[in-house]
This record gives structure tokens, sequence and C-alpha cells, in this order.
């Protein structure tokens, strides 16, 4: 397995202790997107990625890595602290579809809304 330039081991493959994954880890299909929540072309990806978990189900691993390209998207490193924090309480994959679904809205403000418990918790506060 190669290694970045910090040292750290990359894989094509998803890796569930690292990465934010759906489905099975030996799941017979494995997909992994390098995203940025502020790009558009990642933006028209994902509902492409939701119908593609949905037609496949199990059969499935999706792995998610945050890929910010600062020097295009002035709010993607945010985003994907926004979506780190989120992970770090179990939420990721709540936030992942939230920055997506509202990528007209990543200011810091939007993203401080976003992070409030009563926006991600399903029926309310």
């Amino acid at each position: 397995m190669k290694k970045n330039p910090s040292g750290a081991l990359l894989s094509a493959l998803p890796m569930p202790d690292r990465d934010h994954t759906q489905g099975l880890a030996d799941a017979p299909i494995q997909l992994v997107e390098y995203g940025d929540y502020e790009c558009s072309y990642c933006g028209e990806a994902y509902p492409v990625v939701k119908a593609i978990q949905e037609h496949l189900g199990e059969r499935l691993c999706f792995a998610f890595r945050n890929f910010p390209l600062g020097n295009s998207h002035p709010h993607a490193q945010h985003t994907a602290e926004a979506a780190e924090a989120a992970a770090a309480q179990g939420r990721f994959w709540e936030m992942h579809d939230l920055l997506y679904e509202n990528q007209g809205a990543l200011e810091d403000e939007d993203l401080a809304d976003m992070r409030r418990p009563c926006v991600w918790m399903r029926g309310g506060s």
C-alpha cells in the first residue's frame, strides 16, 4: 500500500476504520468518493450516488473522503470541518446530506445553523 507525503497510508478501497462508510465492508462492489461539499460537480453526483446506493443495496460499500479544494472553493475547508465535527458526534451522514442538499448556503453562519442539534434531529428539538 502506498503512503502520501505525510506518511499516511493510501487506499483505493474503503477502509471502515478510517473512512466514512455506508454498507458492509466486504460488499462485492466498493465505491470511494473524494468530495468537496462546495463543488458543483460533486453536488451533481450526490443524487446519482444515492440512487446507486438504493439500487445496489447491500452489494455496495460506499466510502466518502473529504477532499476540500480550498483554492477553488472558499467554503470547502469549513464544510469539511463541519462534517468531521458531526462525525465526532456520530452524525457524519446527516451533515453530509445537509451540506450537499444546501450547497447554496455554505457561509459560516449557515454552517452554524446546520450544526445546531435541533436542525439535525429528526422531529425537532
